[in-house]
């Protein structure tokens, strides 16, 4: 029988490196590709989650137990990322032509809306927005995960990430028309 995370996660708190390792081995492929759907860096999405392993090394006696083991490493993992977003330069957006120009394959429509969402006219309104409203309104609409599943992961109350999702729309909404105007 699989020893639980919760277990493991027990066992990481009295100092027993081998059952981090299991977490390590568990989680760090999912949380990698999480958070590689949120940068490009991959230098970037690996130190973060690197540094959620360490965290989780370091903090596993402060997990209360009311919640999955991989919701409360992903909330780690989000906040390392977003620290990490906030000291560095944002790039500049490349153009449609130019993503269309050098990959002229066939793209899902989950592809496209993920390079509208990072390169176009959504995507620069979307880098106006503060870190914790880009990441409400990304892992509610983006990822298509609900405001419990988000609290969860994001580790605020449902009623933050609501508030955040309904504020993020609004300030896009109103940089997205009024460049309309």
């Amino acid at each position: 029988m699989e020893t639980s995370d919760a277990e493991l996660l027990r066992r990481v708190a009295s100092g027993e490196e081998s059952a981090l390792r299991e977490l390590v081995e568990r989680h760090s492929a999912w949380l990698l590709l999480r958070l590689r759907r949120r940068t490009a860096d991959e230098e970037l999405a690996a130190s973060a989650v690197q540094d959620t392993f360490v965290a989780v090394w370091h903090n596993a006696k402060g997990y209360r137990g009311d919640g999955d083991v991989g919701a409360w490493m992903w909330g780690i993992a989000i906040r390392q990322l977003v620290s990490r977003l906030r000291v560095r330069r944002q790039p500049t957006p490349v153009s449609q032509q130019v993503i269309s120009a050098l990959s002229p394959r066939l793209r899902s429509a989950e592809d496209e809306l993920l390079i509208a969402v990072e390169h176009g006219d959504l995507g620069s309104a979307m880098r106006g927005l503060s870190p914790e409203l880009r990441q409400a309104l990304q892992v509610t609409v983006v990822d298509g995960l609900t405001t419990r599943e988000a609290a969860l992961l994001l580790g605020v109350p449902q009623g933050t990430v609501k508030s955040r999702v309904r504020l993020a729309k609004a300030q896009l909404r109103q940089q997205l028309m009024g460049g309309l105007a």
